[in-house]
């Protein structure tokens, strides 16, 4: 499709075997309540800490988005200089939420946050097609990763409110996260301002953690 394409890194396997999906921003879905609302359902079970990676470039809308997960006000949000942490409890659960810094100058130390990850979000700004070469560069170095192995992947196509956004699955094309075999992964549509979209993919990241328990 675009330019900006990445290589396929699984030449040979059909695309049958994709693990992922794409998923739209549903109009009808509530707004996000926080990211306990997506984990209700876990009630009963033994306290167990979950980490969470929230990672993407400068501007992507990260801080915005973990706000929107820890049910807190969002209209005045400064860029990441270093790194946020949330951590909430919750039916049994503690979940860790990393947010790291998108600068250039930050990005080669992202690699010392991902020991023991349970489960990695990606963050990309919909509306900037000038960098999407650049953040899917990124991220296919992150999921080559060997502390990532098999980790799953949501991918947050943020500020789809703005009209110059990409469409999610032009995005996902993009990415070729088709090839990603090694992991479960899905692509959400959302706005991290309004909320649209959020708890569909903390929906998904419950279903993982679900699955994982099992």
């Amino acid at each position: 499709m675009s330019s900006w394409q990445l290589p396929s890194r699984a030449v040979g396997q059909s695309d049958s075997q994709t693990m992922g999906d794409v998923q739209k921003d549903s109009p009808s879905t509530p707004h996000s309540q926080g990211l306990l609302s997506a984990i209700q359902r876990m009630k009963g079970s033994p306290e167990r800490e979950l980490r969470i990676v929230l990672l993407g470039l400068d501007n992507a809308g990260k801080t915005t988005l973990l706000k929107h997960l820890a049910s807190e006000e969002v209209s005045t949000i400064t860029p990441t200089q270093g790194f946020n942490i949330k951590s909430i409890h919750s039916h049994g659960f503690k979940l860790n939420v990393w947010d790291i810094g998108g600068q250039r100058s930050i990005r080669p130390y992202w690699r010392k946050y991902l020991g023991s990850t349970d489960l990695l979000i990606y963050v990309i700004d919909s509306a900037d097609q000038k960098r999407f070469e650049e953040t899917g560069q990124e991220l296919a170095e992150l999921t080559e990763e060997e502390s990532l192995m098999g980790v799953p992947l949501l991918v947050f196509a943020n500020k789809q409110d703005l009209l110059t956004a990409a469409p999610a699955a032009e995005i996902a094309e993009g990415l070729s996260l088709h090839t990603y075999r090694d992991r479960e992964w899905q692509i959400q549509a959302c706005s991290a301002l309004s909320g649209e979209g959020v708890q569909d993919g903390m929906n998904w990241i419950s279903s993982q953690i679900m699955n994982r328990k099992k």
